[in-house]
């Protein structure tokens, strides 16, 4: 166990006192890691460690789990007096101040997008327990959960559900259906807009005879507002005055900002968490239940998958549709084979595949970056390093493309800044 740990916060931590924590044997009795992501100047992250501390002082004073958890700070700070300042008001050990690079590599892994974030990982295998730690704080703050692990999605909704002719339905009726868990609000314009277009491919997959509901779930400011907005939508919805079942569900996807669509099979497994890209990419529903694609076409819609972790896109000279299948073509089968061997292990693919054309897209794409012209350009980008990896060559072959990751993955390329 402690092994693991060390590979994957290192072999020394610090304390508040400046004094080092040795990984090693502090893994020895843990079961459970929360990692909190945050930094000092976010005044969210100031409230939140408030709240933690309380929950973490009690949770080690009255919990017969007191020695199985512990939680570590992972700081963005830029400025080490202000990370050492926050540091003092915590009474749990933090990645030391100048480990960015491990600092990058776990807000990568656990694809961190917001801050505050706290994500309870097991302490053996790195696996993600639960996403969404804020809510476990909120709505069990004396720990009774304790590991607060995923519980099944039919465990998680049960209860009665609001049609939108003030008719109920019991969750039970959802059995055998592909759902779409949909956390949304009226007060969000992205959301609404996702709305008017969910609504037509809702009728889309229904009429084609598919078994397929939705339930939306809301995080709206008032029950008014969500009965207003739930007007709007033909499926299913968790009461507004549910106010446990609905955060239970938040935090059981471990919702970091809304519109969020979850798709699920009709054993209740998930299948994608970019419902939202997914629609709006299909608005046929030709793809329907839209399970992940190895390689995907950059485009407008699903662009901000590039800010989820590393993107490997290959930029060609194509202008024309169809004209991306050869490239589609090379790099598929690499990433096939890279989305199995993290499938088999039960963890999400460190790397995403796209390819990009010349428009309007890729063209700002490659000005952000400040890549090159070049095409065919072949490039792992790193958003939130604001780093970049580029293999420029006059051909790219599937050999080149396999090295390529299997040299990024293996940290054996040097980055440059974006």
């Amino acid at each position: 166990m402690s092994e693991f740990l060390v590979s994957l916060l290192g072999e020394r931590l610090v304390n508040s006192e400046k004094a080092e924590v040795d990984v090693q044997s502090l893994g020895a009795r843990l079961s459970l890691v929360g990692l909190f992501f945050g930094c000092s100047l976010n005044a969210p992250c100031k409230q939140f460690s408030g709240s933690l501390c309380e929950f973490y002082s009690r949770f080690k004073k009255t919990s017969e789990h007191k020695d199985k958890l512990e939680i570590v700070f992972i700081s963005s700070d830029q400025d080490q007096k202000h990370w050492q300042d926050f540091l003092q008001e915590m009474p749990w050990p933090a990645l030391p101040f100048k480990d960015r690079h491990k600092k990058m590599k776990l807000w990568n892994k656990y694809k961190v997008t917001s801050i505050p974030s706290l994500v309870f990982v097991d302490a053996t295998t790195g696996k993600i327990v639960c996403r969404n730690g804020l809510l476990v704080v909120r709505d069990d703050p004396k720990g009774l959960e304790f590991p607060w692990g995923p519980k099944p999605f039919a465990e998680v909704v049960a209860g009665p559900l609001l049609k939108n002719n003030r008719q109920t339905a019991d969750s039970s009726s959802l059995e055998g259906h592909y759902v779409g868990v949909y956390f949304s609000a009226h007060w969000c314009p992205p959301c609404r807009s996702l709305t008017r277009v969910l609504v037509e491919s809702y009728r889309t997959v229904k009429e084609s005879g598919q078994k397929f509901e939705i339930v939306f779930v809301s995080a709206d400011r008032s029950e008014e507002s969500f009965k207003q907005y739930f007007s709007e939508m033909p499926w299913l919805a968790v009461p507004y005055s549910d106010e446990a079942r609905r955060s239970r569900l938040n935090r059981l996807y471990g919702i970091q900002g809304i519109p969020t669509l979850i798709l699920l099979d009709a054993e209740g497994h998930m299948i994608t968490r970019q419902g939202r890209v997914e629609v709006l990419n299909d608005p046929e529903c030709r793809l329907f239940p839209w399970h992940p694609r190895p390689v995907l076409e950059l485009s407008e819609s699903n662009a901000v998958q590039l800010h989820e972790g590393p993107c490997l896109v290959l930029f060609v000279d194509a202008e024309e549709e169809g004209e991306l299948e050869p490239a589609k073509e090379l790099i598929q089968p690499i990433a096939e084979k890279l989305m199995a061997k993290y499938k088999a292990k039960e963890e999400e693919t460190p790397l995403l595949f796209f390819v990009a054309g010349e428009d309007d897209m890729s063209d700002s794409l490659r000005d952000y970056t400040n890549l090159p012209e070049a095409a065919p350009l072949l490039t792992i980008l790193d958003m939130s390093a604001r780093a970049k990896y580029v293999r420029d060559v006059e051909e790219i072959t599937p050999a080149i493309v396999e090295q390529f990751v299997t040299d990024f993955l293996a940290e054996k390329l040097k980055p440059e800044p974006i």
